[in-house]
């Protein structure tokens, strides 16, 4: 196994078992049930971000651990509202039935709230952040990040492309997935560094590259993917007629476009020396995936 490979797998283990504690005191109730499960499982990559950057800065895993669970809830409920029959109607997620599904609509949007308060809450905790300003500026980043400004907004300019009279352009694309991926991606490689009171700078043009990056190989594994590995349906942008990175670049280009986005990544990463090598790797990894 990779030295990213581990991490990754390490970070995955250390952030469910804080999600799924938080989860479990929480008053007994089929919404608690659809939140655990909704958190189960995923390769937790946003959260392993928020945790190797706060590595970078300095932070503890102990402490670094409350934002890595918040943006891994704010996540989950950003899927289960997308799976709902009024956005993308999935059945499937992560190889099972989605939380609407499972259980009812109802049950999944009030799921979906919960998580999304579940998040601050966390984010909110004195052990989240070495001092009082910093945990205010996380929790102020990521209402941003996942709201109007940043995830929501993404969403509704995808709901929006669907019935748009033409394909939204390639800029317009690129536009709509800063918010709808990119804005979560950022606000977690960023978190570290706001933590510690530092400049998240670099480690924002490296989240800016990455979250664009996982786009275009979402897309790639659309066309190309093995559902029984990604664990949902594929092809449904295409038979929807939906303008993607690929129906504008054609699969070789958005390949060579996604490994440029790679390139530009690791080259943000330059002030942090070798230190950087995971978060390098993580870039890498956004492109070979498989789910």
């Amino acid at each position: 196994m990779s030295a990213f490979a581990a991490a990754l797998e390490e970070a995955a283990c250390r952030i469910d078992a804080r999600l799924q504690t938080e989860i479990a005191a929480l008053p007994a109730s089929p919404v608690r049930d659809a939140m655990a499960y909704a958190t189960a499982g995923g390769k937790k990559l946003r959260g392993f971000l928020v945790l190797e950057s706060a590595r970078l800065h300095g932070i503890a895993p102990a402490t670094a651990q409350y934002g890595a669970a918040a943006i891994e809830a704010i996540h989950a409920y950003s899927l289960v509202h997308d799976d709902l029959p009024a956005m993308d109607d999935d059945d499937l997620r992560r190889g099972q039935p989605t939380v609407h599904i499972r259980w009812n609509e109802a049950t999944a949007i009030l799921a979906g709230d919960a998580l999304q308060a579940l998040a601050f809450r966390l984010l909110a905790q004195q052990a989240a952040a070495p001092t009082p300003q910093a945990r205010l500026e996380l929790i102020a980043s990521l209402a941003h990040a996942s709201g109007a400004a940043g995830m929501v907004l993404g969403q509704v300019l995808d709901i929006a492309a669907e019935t748009a009279p033409a394909p939204l352009s390639l800029e317009a694309i690129t536009a709509l997935q800063a918010g709808k991926t990119g804005a979560l991606i950022e606000w977690s490689a960023c978190a570290g560094a706001r933590m510690a009171g530092d400049d998240p700078a670099a480690l924002a043009t490296y989240a800016r590259a990455l979250g664009l990056a996982f786009q275009i190989a979402d897309d790639i594994l659309d066309i190309e993917g093995d559902a029984s590995l990604a664990g949902k349906r594929l092809q449904k942008d295409a038979a929807a007629g939906k303008a993607t990175f690929v129906s504008h670049l054609g699969l070789a280009g958005a390949k060579d476009r996604a490994r440029a986005l790679v390139a530009e990544a690791e080259a943000a990463l330059s002030p942090y020396g070798e230190d950087g090598a995971l978060l390098r790797q993580a870039a890498q990894f956004v492109i070979a995936r498989q789910n």
